[in-house]
């Protein structure tokens, strides 16, 4: 509602307000390190004829993440779907443009597509870690809820400098007594 983006908006801006003052400093600036993304911004341009067409490597991500990692998966799909990634990734390091900087959806998907390996590669890696079917996930080789272990632990996926991702299960704190009765109820 308009009185929600209002005092939370407000809110928000006076915390961002107060963290910029306390932060006045502005981090160094690794000068290498900027002039590798400027050299990677434009390597697209330049990787002539045999490049990938970063178009074809979207459309088949995307078929391979509705196909194989869609709301109702198997372990087999989803370490086939991270073999895949894998594969557009190496072809991603590949992937050329043409034409200039100017209004170049295809240079700025060539670009995304990074971003797009690594949430997908994630999603797989995720699932495949979830034993359970709950919600928008079903997994058909384990078509119960674990109701068990259902609220004690989050999936947590981290990408280290070297870009591999690691999966780890990490217990949350117990829920509260009245918190928990109020899921119960709903039931």
């Amino acid at each position: 509602s308009l009185s929600d983006l209002l005092v939370f908006g407000r809110r928000a801006g006076i915390g961002a307000a107060e963290f910029a003052a306390a932060n006045a400093t502005a981090p160094a600036i690794d000068s290498a390190a900027a002039d590798a993304v400027a050299v990677k911004m434009v390597t697209p341009f330049e990787r002539g004829s045999d490049a990938e067409n970063p178009y074809t490597i979207q459309r088949e991500l995307q078929d391979t993440m509705h196909d194989l990692v869609g709301i109702i998966r198997t372990k087999s799909e989803l370490q086939e779907a991270q073999t895949r990634i894998q594969g557009y990734r190496e072809r991603a390091d590949r992937a050329g443009v043409e034409g200039h900087r100017q209004y170049n959806p295809g240079w700025h998907l060539s670009l995304d597509l990074e971003s797009l390996l690594t949430v997908s590669e994630a999603i797989a890696k995720g699932a495949e870690t979830r034993e359970e079917s709950r919600g928008g996930h079903t997994r058909d080789d384990f078509p119960s809820a674990d109701e068990s272990n259902w609220g004690t632990k989050n999936v947590v996926i981290r990408q280290g400098a070297d870009g591999e991702m690691t999966v780890t299960t990490e217990p949350l704190m117990e829920m509260p007594a009245d918190l928990k009765q109020l899921f119960e109820e709903a039931e």
